[in-house]
């Protein structure tokens, strides 16, 4: 049975109007009777729940939703939002890689004649590749290409010990995915993704998988759905039928690190900078480690009175960044 806090939730949110946060509490209820083992009832909440959203009436009363972008009530504790300034120019990528962007951005801008011939754009991607390599900036480049709020999956605080509560959260999430267009990141989604029947598989997992499965393959919405991991190695298998492409990062090479120093080196004065031996020297970083050596050899100049940095100023970063890299 609903607690009594649940319970005046629920009648605030009906006198309110609020009607996303009404089905939120509806849902933790019915989570809630999963976790007694009440499956029948929980089950039967769940289908009126679904049933009303199909439907379409909205309480009597109903004001306008509230942006996701505001997000309160227990959303503000499964994602984190912002608006993203960065564009493609910002980011240092291989050929493959820029070119599925350019396409999933020209698409997005296109969408409304896209949607007028019956089609979809391109919008469930799966980002795979070593940490540092442009994952998570490339959903940023994403929402400041195509003006659209990023929201951040918070994993941590959806992914809970109770049964059913974090396949619950998981389909408020995806609520919020269809009634606000952005783009939404799924972090680390190896956590949420692995393979079923791993040894160290706990079913809580196993259900909120099944779940991701269905929610992602019932999303028809206009979001931009990313989920990025370095561990495509262990990811379930039915996952990868699921997105509209796997978009794979590598770390840069010899070019692409040269041009990543000049980037990082442009806003401090530089003295004869030997950019081929940084090169070689950098070969194995990530763009991640790149910034960070740049960055320390600046600040190191700064606090040092120096007025340029030099070649053995970033070649000793550089090193010190090699030297702590995992194996």
């Amino acid at each position: 049975m609903a607690s009594a806090e649940q319970l005046k939730a629920l009648l605030k949110s009906h006198v309110d109007g609020d009607e996303a946060h009404f089905y939120a509490v509806a849902m933790q209820v019915a989570a809630h009777e999963a976790k007694l083992g009440h499956a029948k009832i929980a089950h039967e909440l769940r289908a009126l729940i679904d049933d009303a959203k199909t439907d379409k009436q909205p309480l009597r009363g109903t004001r306008k939703a509230v942006p996701i972008a505001q997000p309160r009530g227990e959303l503000s504790s499964l994602l984190s939002v912002s608006y993203p300034k960065f564009r493609l120019p910002d980011m240092i990528l291989d050929e493959n890689v820029h070119e599925r962007l350019v396409r999933i951005i020209k698409e997005h801008r296109q969408i409304a004649k896209i949607r007028s011939f019956g089609l979809a754009p391109r919008k469930k991607l799966l980002l795979v590749g070593p940490p540092g390599t442009g994952k998570t900036m490339s959903a940023a480049v994403l929402a400041g290409e195509l003006g659209l709020p990023l929201f951040v999956v918070r994993l941590d605080s959806m992914i809970t010990k109770f049964m059913g509560e974090t396949a619950a959260k998981l389909r408020l999430i995806f609520d919020a995915i269809s009634q606000s267009r952005g783009v939404y990141l799924f972090d680390e989604f190896d956590s949420i993704g692995s393979q079923r029947g791993l040894s160290n598989d706990v079913g809580e997992i196993r259900r909120v998988l099944n779940s991701f499965l269905q929610l992602i393959e019932q999303d028809d919405s206009d979001s931009i759905l990313l989920a990025a991991t370095n561990h495509p190695d262990i990811l379930d298998y039915a996952l990868f039928r699921r997105f509209d492409d796997v978009v794979e990062y590598g770390l840069p090479e010899h070019e692409q690190l040269i041009s990543a120093l000049q980037a990082k080196l442009s806003i401090f004065p530089k003295s004869k900078i030997d950019w081929i031996k940084l090169a070689d020297t950098a070969l194995g970083l990530s763009y991640a480690d790149i910034t960070r050596a740049c960055e320390e050899a600046i600040k190191e100049a700064i606090i040092h009175d120096r007025q340029k940095v030099v070649t053995g100023d970033i070649l000793k970063n550089l090193s010190e960044r090699k030297a702590i890299r995992p194996k």
